[in-house]
C-alpha cells in the first residue's frame, strides 16, 4: 500500500545576517540559492502547500548558550533577524518560526504545526547546509517526516562541510533532491 504525502516548503534562515551584505554572517556564495527557493516559494503558493520561514531569532540580554561557540548574533528586533527581501509569510498558511537553537524542531512548536497541518513530507531550502540544514533534517527524521533537502536551494560558506552533510542526509536521514523534484513534490 502506498501512503500519501502532504508536503510543506521549510524555508530555514532567510535572513539578512546570511544574504545581506551587512549581515554579521553574510557570505557571497549565500545569494546564488535564492532564484531556487524563489521557484520553490512560488510552487508551494501556486498550489496552497503550508510554507514555514524559520528565522533564527535570539533574545536580547539573555545568557544564550549558542554564545559559548559563536558570537551574539540575530538578535530579535535588530537587522540581521529579519527575513530577506522578497521571503515573509503571505495569507493563512504560511507560518513564521522564530528558533534559538540550530534545529528548527529544538525547542520550537514546529512538530506539533505540522501534526496539525497534516503533513508529512518536508521540501527543505535555506543556509547553511552543514548547520541548521541538517541539524532541522536529522530532528525531523527522528520524528518521522519525510525531508527533501533541494541541492539548488541550500548551501554554505563552507563547501567541503555542505557536500559531507548533503551525503549524511541522503545516506541516514532524507533525500536530496533536484530542483525539478521539490518542485514536483510541491505540485
Amino acid at each position: 500500500m502506498t501512503r500519501k504525502t502532504s508536503a510543506a516548503l521549510l524555508l530555514i534562515d532567510l535572513q539578512n545576517s546570511f544574504f545581506h551584505e551587512d549581515g554579521q554572517n553574510y557570505y557571497r556564495e549565500s545569494g546564488a540559492v535564492l532564484p531556487a527557493l524563489r521557484q520553490l516559494l512560488s510552487r508551494a503558493r501556486a498550489g496552497r502547500r503550508p510554507v514555514i520561514f524559520v528565522a533564527e531569532r535570539h533574545r536580547p540580554g539573555l545568557d544564550d548558550f549558542e554564545e559559548t561557540k559563536v558570537p551574539a548574533h540575530c538578535i530579535d528586533g535588530e537587522f540581521d533577524s529579519a527575513l530577506v527581501d522578497g521571503f515573509a509569510p503571505q495569507g493563512s498558511g504560511e507560518f513564521l518560526l522564530p528558533k534559538r537553537r540550530v534545529s528548527a524542531f529544538h525547542s520550537t512548536d514546529l512538530d506539533l504545526l505540522l501534526r496539525e497541518l497534516k503533513v508529512d513530507s518536508l521540501v527543505i531550502g535555506g543556509v547553511k547546509t552543514n548547520v541548521c540544514v541538517r541539524a532541522t533534517v536529522q530532528d525531523g527524521f527522528s520524528l518521522g517526516y519525510r525531508c527533501h533537502v533541494v541541492c539548488d536551494a541550500v548551501n554554505s560558506n563552507r563547501a567541503h562541510l555542505a557536500a559531507a552533510s548533503l551525503e549524511d542526509i541522503e545516506r541516514y536521514f532524507g533525500w536530496v533532491a533536484s530542483l525539478e523534484e521539490g518542485l514536483g513534490i510541491l505540485s
